[in-house]
Order: structure tokens, then sequence, then C-alpha cells
């Protein structure tokens, strides 16, 4: 069984929804077994700033599926979900990216893995901490936990555990 992360994401409403059916839809996948799922935070947009803020998350897998296949199987779900590509960094329904598959290091036209600038954005070293926060980032060499106690605490700010609907830690 390989061993995967996806990040998701969400600035379009209903924000929560969209994550919990995504990763329902990952769940429901006859080679794919959601193993961790860390908490929602609240996080600022990053580029394009002019959108409304994201609810991200990550999910650890184990799956038979190959990168590819996952990538696939990743961008169908955001299809289903409505996912438009417009506005490079710009809203969007979801959006489900592989951080990490195996300690693998993939660069191809469709697929980056380990995900690109993903050692510089606390909005996917965060949750990636609350899931696992020994993993190694290949292209780092670094734990999930070393790279953000080194990142600046100003990129980190941006970033808060979700109080839901109700006020209630999401």
């Amino acid at each position: 069984m390989n061993t995967a992360y996806v990040g998701l994401g969400s600035n379009i409403q209903p924000r929560e929804t969209f994550l919990t059916e995504s990763v329902q839809a990952l769940e429901d996948h006859q080679q794919i077994i959601v193993k961790k799922k860390s908490d929602i935070y609240e996080t600022l947009p990053v580029g394009y700033t002019k959108q409304d803020n994201f609810l991200n998350m990550v999910v650890e897998l184990k799956t038979d599926l190959s990168a590819w296949e996952l990538l696939e199987y990743c961008q169908s779900i955001e299809k289903e979900k409505g996912r438009k590509r417009e506005v490079r960094w710009g809203p969007r329904t979801i959006d489900l990216d592989i951080l990490l598959y195996n300690q693998e290091n993939i660069k191809t036209e469709q697929l980056f893995v380990p995900h690109p600038r993903m050692h510089e954005r606390a909005f996917v070293l965060i949750p990636l901490q609350d899931v696992n926060p020994d993993a190694i980032i290949p292209t780092q060499n670094k734990s999930v936990s070393a790279i953000l106690d080194e990142l600046p605490t100003t990129e980190k700010k941006g970033v808060a555990r979700w109080l839901g609907k109700n006020g209630e830690e999401g």
C-alpha cells in the first residue's frame, strides 16, 4: 500500500460541505483508505488575495492507486464539485492536491510531488503536522515539524483552527 497526503481547500460556500463531501468521496473509493484527517483551518488567501478566506485540511491515505491514478481521481472529485480554473490561485469550490506520495519525487507535466512550495506554506504544513509531524518532505530532507519551526511567524499568522458554524472548533 502506498501512503499519500492530500491537501484540501475551499473558499466558495458552502466551504465545509465541499471539504466533507470530498473527503467522503475519497473514503468511498475502493482502493483508498483515509487513515487520518487534520483539523480544519481557516486561512488567508495566498497569491491572489482579493478573495474570501479558505478552509484547509489534510488527509493521510493508504492506497493501491498509482500517483497518477490518485491525481486523476482527485481531479474527478474537483470536477464533480464544480471546480473551475479561471484565475491562478483564485476562488475554488474544492482543490485537492497530492502533497506527498510515499517518499517519491515526481516531476511531470501533470504531477509535481512533493507539492511545490508546500514547504513555504503554513496553510499546508499546519494541517499536515496534525496528521504526521514526522513526515519527511523529500525535497527538503526535513520533517514537517522542523520546516514549520523554521517558517516565519508572519506566515503562520494567517492560519487559525476553524471555529465552525456554531462557534465551536471545527
